[in-house]
Parts: structure tokens; sequence; C-alpha cells
């Protein structure tokens, strides 16, 4: 079991280090040294191979529908228990900054939800679903198919700051 549990915990070290990475390459790149923002691109790239490696090696990538099913119960914890529960004590502690973060969070994996939901209906069907554009919010998350809105609902950004997945 001690394998497993390791595992585990390199699947999230490895996936927390490619974010990281992914953040200080924005930084860098912004602060002038696209050289090192790339040296941060390629570590965070490996980070993502190694996390791949030991998430496979668990076991945890299974077929399309139990993937959507664990998706789906993974955002309605996060939506309906862990970022309620984080944004209660943040806003207990006054920590504007952390609340505006677990709020934005705890909106948009609802949505999330609604989405792998969406999905596993179609796929249960015997469908994939319809072609559609799909936009992010770079300043929240929020994650729209379709046209993205002219303000995001969530955080109020404008249509500019919303990226089209390829």
């Amino acid at each position: 079991m001690a394998t497993r549990e390791n595992l585990q915990e390199a699947f999230a070290g490895e996936s927390q280090a490619n974010r990281k990475y992914l953040a200080f390459a924005g930084k860098a790149e912004s602060d002038g040294y696209p050289h090192i923002a790339k040296l941060f691109r390629a570590a965070a790239a490996a980070e993502t191979v190694h996390a791949h490696a030991h998430f496979r090696v668990m076991g945890e990538v299974q077929g399309t529908a139990e993937n959507l099913q664990a998706a789906i119960d993974g955002e309605g914890f996060e939506f309906k228990e862990m970022y309620p529960k984080f944004l209660a004590e943040a806003q207990r502690e006054n920590n504007q900054k952390a609340a505006l973060s677990f709020g934005n969070a705890l909106a948009v994996e609802r949505i999330h939800h609604g989405l792998y939901s969406d999905a596993l209906d179609a796929l249960n069907s015997g469908n994939d679903l319809p072609e559609a554009s799909i936009y992010v919010c770079n300043v929240c998350g929020n994650t729209v198919t379709g046209e993205p809105p002219d303000k995001c609902p969530i955080c109020n950004a404008l249509k500019e700051r919303f990226d089209k997945v390829e």
C-alpha cells in the first residue's frame, strides 16, 4: 500500500510543479526573460510526463464514461463541500483575496460539473458532444461553449479575456 500512496503523492507533487512552473514562466516572460520562461515551460512539460506516468500506473485512466464520472464526482465535491468550506473560512478571516479566489473557483466548478454531466449524458446516448467552440476566462476560469459573453458573469472580465480552447 505504501507504493500506491507514494504514487499518489508523486502525482500530486508533479502536477503542482507543472502549474507552478507555468506561473513562473509567465512571470519570467513578463519580466523580459523569454529564455528563462522557455526553461520553466520545458520543466513544466517534463513534470506533466511524470504526473501522467504515475497516474497511469495507479490505474486512474479508465474508459471515457468512467473518466467523465470521476470528473463529475470531483467537481461535485469541490463546489458542494470543499470550496464552500474554504470560502467561509476566508470570509471569517477577512481575507478578501482568498475569498474571491475560492468564490470564483466554486462557481466555475459548478459549471464544469454541468458540462461533464452533459457530456456523460451524450456518451450514454451513444454520441459525442456537438461540435462547438469552448472558451475559458483567463481571470476566473469560467468555461463556456459557443461564443463567450460580452462580460463574464462570474468575474465581470470583458469578452477579450476569454481564450479559445483548441
